[in-house]
């Protein structure tokens, strides 16, 4: 999963990140609202972490903007304003939650599992099941045939971008992107997916998965399970 964190208390932000880091996600932060405004108008993201008090503007008027924009990216407000009228006001904005400082990270990283969840995977289940593949989200494992597979945080992220995406073709520079956030641009990415591609596939190959994964020539990859 790909994370970004809108937090301008550096402190507090550095310690979200490495925790979720330990636990194999992904997270960009922006410390301001002209940066997390110039992050959510670039990248996409499986879930943003908003503050509301922001240098240089506030948070809910950013979550506003990006829903008339069309952006469907999951949302968990975190904030020290904890008053109803902030509340009701982020849910109505569309925010999937809301959570008021101090929070324990562990409740986040539950939080963050839950709205994915009811986002991208139908109702919000921890297992995804495609015949011989099993997918745990919440342990970030996989198994072919009950056997675990062994992934890497990159891979097991690609096997769940495209599974999340079923039946949708995603290009390469959507998983680039997805893999690696903001240094996507630095990145040769047709070498780089590929790459990724090509391990995903002989991993699960090996272990006596069926080919989930189909190359749409000229377009991108599409699992179709």
């Amino acid at each position: 999963m790909k994370m970004l964190l809108i937090e301008d208390e550096r402190a507090l932000a550095a310690g979200i990140v490495a925790y979720l880091n330990v636990a194999g996600i992904q997270c960009e932060t922006a410390a301001t609202f002209a940066e997390a405004e110039d992050k959510t108008a670039l990248y996409r993201y499986d879930c943003i972490m908003l503050d509301l008090s922001l240098p240089g503007g506030d948070g809910l008027r950013l979550l506003e903007s990006m829903r008339q924009a069309g952006r469907a990216d999951s949302v968990i407000i975190i904030t020290a304003r904890d008053g109803l009228d902030d509340r009701i006001r982020g849910l109505n904005l569309g925010a999937d939650d809301y959570m008021s400082k101090p929070f324990h990270l562990a409740e986040l990283l539950a939080r963050i599992h839950a709205v994915v969840r009811r986002k991208q995977f139908d109702g919000g289940q921890n297992t995804l099941i495609f015949n011989e593949l099993t997918i745990d989200l919440q342990a970030r494992t996989a198994a072919v045939h009950e056997r675990p597979l062994e992934l890497t945080r990159s891979e097991f992220d690609l096997l769940l971008y495209l599974a999340g995406n079923r039946r949708r073709v995603v290009s390469k520079s959507a998983i680039a992107e997805h893999l690696s956030g903001d240094m996507a641009d630095m990145l040769d990415r047709h070498d780089f997916v590929y790459a990724h591609i090509k391990n995903l596939k002989k991993k699960l190959a090996r272990a006596g998965c069926n080919d989930y994964i189909k190359t749409i020539y000229g377009l991108g990859y599409q699992w179709l399970a």
